[in-house]
């Protein structure tokens, strides 16, 4: 009777956690100026996870969340995050904002902290994207529009403001026509054109901006207004913090701007103010983030090159280097395969896989990878090699034993949060009318063991029990 027991309590465990399909996840968010993340599903809801001390996840929060939260259900087709806001495009073309809106960035002249969204008064909008303070918006029409901080000349638009809160409030027009898309780096903007070539914008300290006029950290210079960096093939961008990351038609990878961790990717750790070809063939997308930067392959690999002082790169060995300040000037596989969608944050990365989960792996002292543990302390960032996000792990079943008339459980838990051992006498009941029989809070990754032991739990005259470990 034990033994039979036994092995229905393995099965059951095994099987039942998550009894309905995850719906895939179709695009992700992070950026160089965020501790905080978003993703779509595929039925349109926008999630996010992080810090949202400024209400920049839309929740009415003003503190972390460490697991994902649905911000809105349905109809959003694209999403951006900045230091302390955060847009979304609907599917009506209508942008909305949600958190702190002191630089203007959230298109109004109210600083309110808006703890729900609020939409932006602009329509037939395309793409979004965000700095540090400045927001970029591309219309059906290919217009190109601005608003935000421009104490750097990043929205190009003839200007520049001396301090942050003196930038537009409202969104102006940077360009009538011929954008097809936009790029926001800390505090400087790209913006590609319909004949396929790159414009660029703002602060050009560390040749973030291409043009060979900069790379002296220690002088001010910047552009206020949009110049020509390379003139035609041109097929996608991608701003970090101070980097820039462009591709050509054949698929070939370049980059320009500050390289102190190797986000380039050249083999050095100096910058350069003109674009140099880092991969000459099958990159078929780009992510740039605080200091380091991602692309994928043709093939679905995921490289990664710069700082991976919290594993952002996900390579464990590189990442524990040099007491914490681990870094690559040269590209590294990460993912073999079947990766589509990839998204740079601060100091962490997202990506999607072929079967529409969500991975990550850096920093999480803000919660910003979604994973339930509460990762806080120096020496506490996050997973340092990837980890599936969503949908979240099953626990794995180390140990079932039957003492006397006691059963012990124990159980290794991929995510945290909190964790109920539920039983029941009747198998095919419903997961939500079994009883609760034991409680554990997995808070963090290095105490992730759920453990139960159960009084007399065993009673061979009486009808044969069943258990499931479930998380709510």
């Amino acid at each position: 009777m034990k033994k039979m027991l036994k092995f229905s309590l393995i099965i059951l465990l095994l099987h039942s956690f998550y009894a309905s399909a995850a719906l895939p996840v179709t695009n992700v968010a992070a950026s160089c100026c965020a501790n905080c993340s978003l993703f779509l599903k595929s039925d349109g809801s926008l999630w996010g996870m992080g810090l949202s001390d400024n209400n920049q996840l839309g929740l009415g929060l003003s503190e972390s969340c460490f697991t994902p939260q649905e911000i809105v259900s349905s109809n959003v087709t694209a999403m951006a995050l900045a230091d302390d806001y955060s847009l979304f495009l609907m599917s009506d073309g209508r942008p909305w904002a949600m958190g702190l809106n002191t630089s203007g960035g959230m298109g109004s002249t109210n600083s309110y902290n808006g703890g729900h969204p609020v939409q932006i008064p602009l329509t037939n909008v395309v793409a979004i994207a965000t700095g540090y303070g400045h927001s970029l918006f591309l219309g059906a029409d290919s217009s190109l529009w601005g608003v935000g901080n421009d104490e750097s000349g990043q929205l190009g638009d003839g200007n520049k403001y001396g301090a942050v809160p003196d930038g537009p409030s409202t969104i102006e027009r940077i360009l009538p026509d011929g954008v097809t898309a936009i790029a926001a780096g800390a505090f400087h903007s790209l913006f590609l054109k319909s004949d396929g070539s790159l414009w660029a914008m703002g602060d050009e300290r560390f040749g973030e901006l291409g043009d060979g006029n900069s790379g002296n950290t220690s002088i001010f210079l910047y552009t206020n207004l949009p110049e020509k960096i390379v003139a035609s093939n041109v097929t996608a961008i991608a701003a970090g913090s101070y980097h820039s990351l462009f591709l050509k038609s054949d698929g070939s990878l370049w980059a320009m701007g500050l390289n102190d961790y190797g986000q380039l990717g050249d083999g050095t750790f100096g910058l350069t103010n003109l674009p140099e070809m880092i991969v000459a063939s099958n990159v078929t997308a780009i992510a740039a983030g605080g200091y380091h930067s991602l692309f994928l392959k043709s093939d679905g690999s995921l490289w990664g090159m710069g700082d991976d002082s919290y594993g952002q790169l996900g390579d464990s060995a590189l990442a524990t280097n040099l007491l914490g300040y681990g870094r690559t000037n040269q590209p590294e596989e990460i993912i073999a395969a079947n990766v589509t969608a990839i998204a740079a944050g601060t100091y962490h990365t997202l990506f999607i896989m072929k079967d529409g989960s969500l991975w990550g792996c850096g920093d999480n002292n803000c919660g910003q990878l979604g994973d339930g543990f509460i990762d806080l302390g120096p020496l506490s960032y996050g997973p340092l090699t990837p980890e599936r996000i969503y949908p979240s792990p099953r626990p794995i079943l180390i140990e079932t034993v039957a003492s006397g008339s006691n059963l012990e459980f124990a159980a290794t838990c991929g995510f945290g949060g909190n964790f109920y051992l539920l039983s029941t006498t009747n198998v095919n009941q419903s997961p939500d009318l079994w009883t609760p029989v034991w409680t554990n809070t997995i808070s963090t990754r290095d105490e992730n063991m759920f453990s139960a032991t159960l009084s007399n739990a065993i009673n061979s005259g009486g009808p044969q029990r069943f258990f499931m470990l479930q998380s709510y």
